[in-house]
């Protein structure tokens, strides 16, 4: 597909964008819940407002007990100072409506981006696959309200490539906010290489190292627009820090790679894919190649990469399988409605389900991971060093309780989130009881099946002051004696 039969379509005259918004934020907003299901939203909407509070961004840890003081820096904290007011404001309701929103707006900008060299119908289709992939990792968290920024600028970059020029310039300023409002904008660097080299590989030899040197000097410029922030340069060190944690991504479930011992819908896209490859020979270029089987692995090796797979897989492909399938042919018939009158009425639409939203109040955090019941029970003893679970340690944080980890293990470091990991899980009882007297845990909070704290009913010391279906507290009393002896049995076949 030309760059002239690509600027032809008239995209701008269909209203699928619209209608796709709207369906995606009303989805959304009634399964509102789930976006709240992460346990990082906690300590994301409290950074925020000790920012709002102390009129400047941290730049050490003032929240744990264990890594008070260390250098800490939230290279997402333009995302949670919004999250933080609109907390105060609106309540939980506030951040699903937001979240939902983010969403919304980032398939408009999608379905905008398809309908330019797909009919309606095909991107129909596409559309509710890339949902379901990108849906496990829709949260209330910061990464939400850039996927928009994310989207927009890829947007741009495929477009100048398409037409065979460099960016205009006015693209850094989503660099700008993206840096700003989540690490992620690191990707988007990154891809200035890869699409520029497609777009110098498609055009006259004579002009490739014109068109070079322009892209060369359009990433430059973003790299600095990438460098304002509250940090500075030192926004991209961020990025390292997670990529250096090892092993310790392995133990988080978001980090953890796609499985096959079940399908889901990451996994049944990526087959459905293959299927599609063979059964339609597609054909892409080689740097379009490189960049879809790129996101592609992302998604594979780290499930929280799925969202981003989902968004800009389509993108990276829509030109070169639009050139070999055809591209446009039913373009405007399925929706041909005014676009003035179908975004007035999808924004009273908007305006009326949130106002409903707001008014019902109905969302609340997952309660597994906001164990409010216990928390109480600890402030009661008034302990100062909890041993907890990752997942609690947000829900600390937002109460006011020093945290001995919580979701921000870039500043916890690979070493320590595995020592973690292991002295719960009893790999090795004796660094459990070492890891507790080195940091003097006066108090634990775990999951009622944690070893660790089946473990500590069965220990003269540790005295259980609260229990339910899914957690258990024990603070340390040197009176406590245990009165249940463990039910240890020999294995099968052992001499007795």
């Amino acid at each position: 597909m030309t760059a002239q039969t690509i600027d032809a379509a008239p995209a701008e005259r269909c209203t699928l964008p619209i209608w796709v918004g709207l369906i995606v934020y009303a989805v959304l907003l009634s399964t509102g819940n789930r976006l709240l299901i992460d346990p990082d939203t906690f300590w994301q909407v409290a950074v925020g407002q000790w920012m709002v509070d102390h009129r400047t961004v941290p730049v050490t840890d003032v929240y744990s007990f264990t890594m008070q003081g260390q250098p800490w820096m939230s290279t997402q904290w333009l995302a949670q100072v919004i999250f933080s007011q609109v907390h105060g404001w609106f309540g939980w309701a506030g951040l699903v409506a937001l979240t939902a929103l983010a969403i919304a707006v980032t398939y408009m900008l999608l379905t905008r981006f398809l309908v330019r060299y797909f009919g309606d119908t095909p991107v129909m289709i596409l559309l509710p696959v890339s949902f379901l992939i990108g849906l496990p990792h829709f949260y209330a968290r910061p990464h939400a309200l850039a996927l928009p920024v994310m989207v927009a600028w890829v947007a741009g970059l495929l477009s100048a490539a398409e037409r065979r020029q460099a960016p205009p310039f006015v693209l850094v300023l989503l660099m700008t906010l993206w840096a700003n409002l989540h690490g992620g904008f690191v990707l988007g660097l990154m891809l200035i290489g890869p699409i520029a080299l497609d777009a110098v590989l498609n055009v006259e030899a004579s002009a490739r190292l014109r068109l070079l040197l322009r892209w060369f000097v359009f990433g430059l410029v973003a790299l600095a627009a990438s460098c304002l922030t509250p940090y500075g340069w030192n926004s991209l060190l961020a990025a390292r820090a997670i990529l250096n944690l090892g092993e310790a991504l392995t133990l988080i479930r978001e980090w953890a790679p796609a499985d096959f011992s079940f399908l889901g819908p990451l996994e049944a896209g990526a087959l459905l894919i293959i299927v599609l490859a063979f059964l339609k020979g597609v054909k892409l270029p080689l740097m379009r190649t490189v960049l879809f089987v790129g996101l592609l692995y992302m998604a594979l090796a780290h499930i929280r990469n799925a969202d981003v797979f989902a968004l800009l897989g389509p993108m990276v492909v829509a030109a070169p399988l639009a050139a070999q399938f055809g591209g446009r042919s039913d373009a405007g018939l399925t929706f041909p409605q005014s676009p003035g009158l179908a975004a007035a009425l999808t924004v009273v639409l908007m305006l009326g389900m949130t106002m409903a939203a707001l008014a019902m109040g109905q969302y609340r955090p997952a309660a597994n991971m906001s164990p409010v019941a216990a928390v109480q029970a600890l402030k009661q003893y008034h302990v100062q060093r909890v041993f907890n679970d990752y997942d609690f340690g947000g829900y600390l944080i937002s109460q006011g309780v020093a945290p001995y980890i919580d979701g921000r293990t870039e500043l916890y470091g690979e070493k320590f989130v595995v020592e973690h990991s292991a002295a719960r899980g009893l790999r090795n009882p004796a660094s459990f009881f070492d890891l507790l007297e080195r940091h003097k845990i006066d108090a634990t909070l775990l999951r009622k099946k944690t070893p660790g704290a089946q473990l500590l009913d069965q220990i003269d010391g540790w005295r259980k002051v609260f229990a339910d279906d899914d957690v258990v507290v024990h603070v340390r009393d040197a009176a406590a004696r245990h009165t249940v002896q463990p039910n240890v049995k020999p294995p099968e076949g052992a001499a007795r």
